[in-house]
């Protein structure tokens, strides 16, 4: 008996390809939608070049160590002080430029920057990593003591390597260097004792 007579209508085999093209096509394009529906809860990169915040997991950061992350095109470090390093603050007042960030302290120290470790929380420092001479980006100098291209009584901090201008574990820029200015401390605050968000300090 064909399939005729039997009350079925014989396949045709281009329909069936259309079929399955079709629904194919329809799987395709749900994965489509789906993607960017995802990505919005991450900003682009044109966002993030805006200025979008940065979220930022400081949990695994040690006592001495620092982690730089990319904010507005900018290197933003964040440091972990350690008691040590904290204890010497207090002592450097009389070399540095701007000891209590007065100078442009709208621009580049936030109201709740303004203390002697220029932070919130006393062990963590924020700060963006460029120098306000002619904007390069200094190195770590955390090691104490004597040091090319730094003083005998050095008591760590950051050294631009470009022009010669030292900064405090505070970003607070030494006396008779070619940098105007401390560093810049950027918007930012803690979500939780783990999570730091920059480029907002709406809650800070």
């Amino acid at each position: 008996m064909s399939d005729t007579l039997a009350g079925h209508t014989p396949a045709d085999p281009s329909k069936r390809t259309w079929i399955i093209a079709s629904t194919c096509t329809g799987i395709v394009g749900a994965a489509a939608t789906a993607v960017p529906f995802v990505s919005t809860f991450q900003p682009s990169e044109r966002a993030k070049a805006a200025g979008a915040a940065v979220e930022v997991d400081i949990s695994a950061i040690k006592p001495g160590e620092k982690i730089t992350v990319e904010w507005r095109g900018k290197p933003v470090w964040i440091v972990r002080r350690t008691p040590e390093q904290l204890a010497t603050l207090n002592t450097l007042n009389g070399q540095l430029a701007d000891p209590d960030s007065k100078r442009k302290q709208d621009e580049f120290t936030p109201v709740y920057a303004r203390n002697e470790g220029r932070s919130i929380k006393p062990e963590f420092l924020v700060a963006v990593g460029i120098c306000t001479h002619l904007g390069c980006s200094p190195s770590d100098k955390f090691q104490l003591g004597a040091q090319a291209s730094l003083p005998d009584d050095w008591k760590g901090g950051f050294l631009c390597p470009c022009h010669g201008s030292t900064f405090d574990m505070a970003g607070r820029v030494y006396k008779n260097k070619p940098a105007p200015d401390n560093l810049e401390i950027p918007p930012h605050m803690y979500l939780s004792d783990s999570k730091l968000l920059i480029g907002e300090d709406t809650q800070a």
